[in-house]
């Protein structure tokens, strides 16, 4: 087993499966703890109670800090993965209502099948978002290009280019926000058909 840093500087552990073929969990943030001192406690202690451990919300806890959660039964890991996150299940998940409740990073409660696994404890890398990037080379590193105003533009580049001082009417004045192809940027287009005056 070896640990990588990922592109999104998650840390995930890899695992060689005997089908050749490469898989990959969040690694769980378990308080400076090494992998074989976790393979040591697996042996002895009770594996519901464990960082790391990988079962459904039915045989979990109320209060619990749960990570990589399923939205439906074997569908994989689809909320609370990114770096330092973790969910907390508000509702006794071993009474007899098919849903559990839990509260997302985002403070959102939502429902969710018990059938559904999910992971116990935090993600690792708990300062990611923290991070300050030093220069406009690092961001470019990460592979994020320069964003460049419309209004800075020409014309023939975006529709808010050219015109005189900082105008994004390019002649025609009242023009709403739009993409470089032209769609609107608020609200989209309107699809309500207009109301008939009576």
């Amino acid at each position: 087993m070896a640990l990588l840093r990922a592109p999104s500087s998650l840390l995930r552990s890899i695992f060689q499966i005997p089908s050749r073929s490469l898989s990959y969990i969040s690694a769980p943030d378990s308080n400076s703890m090494t992998l074989k001192d976790m393979m040591a406690q697996m042996l002895t202690q009770d594996l519901s109670s464990f960082a790391g451990s990988c079962m459904p919300l039915a045989n979990m806890r109320i209060g619990m800090q749960i990570h990589n959660i399923e939205m439906r039964p074997g569908q994989g890991g689809k909320l609370v993965r990114a770096a330092g996150t973790s969910a907390k299940i508000l509702t006794e998940p071993n009474r007899s209502a098919r849903y559990v409740e839990i509260k997302l990073p985002s403070g959102v409660k939502t429902l969710i099948d018990k059938r559904c696994r999910a992971t116990i404890g935090q993600v690792s890398n708990p300062g990611h978002g923290m991070k300050k990037l030093r220069k406009a080379g690092q961001s470019r590193w990460l592979g994020r290009r320069p964003v460049v105003r419309g209004v800075a533009m020409n014309p023939i580049d975006h529709p808010h280019g050219g015109g005189e001082g900082k105008s994004k009417s390019s002649g025609s004045h009242g023009r709403v926000s739009q993409t470089p192809w032209g769609k609107p940027t608020k609200c989209g287009y309107k699809t309500a058909r207009p109301r008939r005056k009576i």
